[in-house]
């Protein structure tokens, strides 16, 4: 490459990373002015680094990939939901009209890599014996600390009975393994209901808040007193699916005043979503949530805001944390900026995203992250035994301490 072109690239570079630092907030006349000045001083910090990356580097860099794997990493240490796209990564993503066929997982960024958050019963990825906080080292030869989050979940997607290959990190693994899985097309199945104690405890549990789950969670509220129930056990727990709205509008069913959540950010201007006591169906019925570290997005606002609110005990394991709004930026050279602009928080003010939510009554999961490490993993793959099969779950411990609670609780 001639030396010009060389300069010129480099100097693109830093009006990128100028333009992710000062350009978004583009109104910089309301700016600090040291907060411009120390944008600046990163700018020449960044600047002087490519430049001895150009010329000191022991063989001539790829510029263009030092400087998206730079790009990547900024937004990144942000949050895991902020993403910088390439001219061609953005281009998939715009002509994504979504509906395609997938293995039933929902997946985040954790340490570099992705992550899965939780896994959709019966799908395949479940059959595979996927679980919750495995990291996926590779979607099929690509790297995922080299994707940003965008580009991984669009790559899980593909036409119905194309198969994915994925490299996994489990915890009881001390080497990655190759799963492969055949997409289909997941259907959700309906809402859950089992009768505890005589029918006076109403188990409820929804894989996905979206509007049709979160419809049949009000119908069965609705129909408590004509079937006897007198207490309500919500299980969140692996639901990291759905609409935040609806999640706002189940929190209601349950409460009658209040802060729900509240949405804010540098440009976006502070919402306030509150309990209206036209929508509310029960605010009597004692209430336990079950939440893992599994439950995320919308089920951590309803979990959250019905804490807060000293409406339901929560039992269970923190939960993942994710809980923002997205706002896509398009670059002058094609390429594209996903960035979180606001986040959601609790009624006690903490940030989703952040801080997830810790219940009240800590109990562990029945699978256990910290067992030792399976000595098949590091022997010879010839002499390595069958991928065992998730352990089936005979005592469910946060389910049993929820009924617990519940049975002392009157009604």
């Amino acid at each position: 490459m001639p030396k010009i072109s060389k300069i010129l690239l480099l100097s693109v570079s830093v009006v990128l990373v100028l333009t992710v630092f000062l350009g978004v907030n583009s109104s910089g006349v309301s700016a600090a002015t040291d907060d411009q000045d120390g944008a600046y001083r990163q700018i020449n910090v960044y600047s002087e680094v490519l430049r001895h990356i150009q010329t000191d580097y022991v063989e001539e860099p790829n510029i263009p990939t030092v400087t998206n794997g730079a790009l990547r990493g900024l937004l990144e240490s942000l949050d895991s939901d902020s993403s910088y796209l390439t001219p061609e990564d953005y281009k998939a993503f715009k002509e994504d009209k979504g509906g395609k066929a997938q293995v039933g997982i929902n997946v985040s960024k954790r340490w570099g890599y992705a992550t899965v958050v939780s896994v959709v019963p019966g799908s395949p990825a479940d059959k595979a014996n996927l679980n919750d906080g495995d990291i996926i080292e590779a979607v099929g030869t690509q790297d995922t600390r080299d994707m940003s989050l965008a580009m991984i979940r669009l790559m899980l997607e593909g036409t119905p009975g194309s198969e994915l290959s994925l490299s996994v990190v489990r915890p009881r693994k001390a080497t990655p393994e190759k799963v492969t899985m055949t997409r289909s097309i997941t259907v959700m199945p309906p809402v859950g209901e089992t009768m505890y104690e005589n029918s006076s405890i109403l188990y409820l549990k929804p894989l996905v808040l979206d509007h049709e789950h979160v419809q049949q969670v009000e119908s069965k509220l609705k129909g408590m007193q004509k079937a006897g129930n007198k207490k309500i056990l919500l299980d969140l727990r692996d639901v990291a699916a759905g609409e935040n709205a609806e999640a706002i509008r189940l929190t209601n069913f349950l409460l009658k005043s209040g802060t729900i959540a509240t949405l804010e950010g540098q440009k976006v201007e502070k919402q306030t979503f509150a309990a209206d006591s036209s929508k509310a169906i029960n605010t009597t019925s004692p209430v336990v949530v079950l939440v893992n570290r599994g439950t995320a997005g919308p089920a951590e606002i309803v979990a959250a805001a019905l804490m807060d609110n000293h409406r339901a005990d929560l039992v269970g394991e923190k939960t993942f944390g994710e809980g923002s709004q997205q706002k896509t930026f398009e670059l002058p050279d094609g390429a594209a900026l996903i960035l979180s602009v606001a986040k959601y928080e609790s009624p006690s003010g903490k940030k989703l995203e952040d801080e997830g939510v810790t219940p009240g009554v800590l109990v562990a999961s029945n699978i256990d992250d910290n067992a030792p490490v399976d000595e098949d993993a590091t022997a010879p793959e010839s002499q390595q035994q069958p991928e065992t099969k998730k352990p089936s779950v005979s005592v469910d411990e946060q389910l049993n301490k929820g009924l617990e609670l519940l049975k002392s609780k009157a009604a």
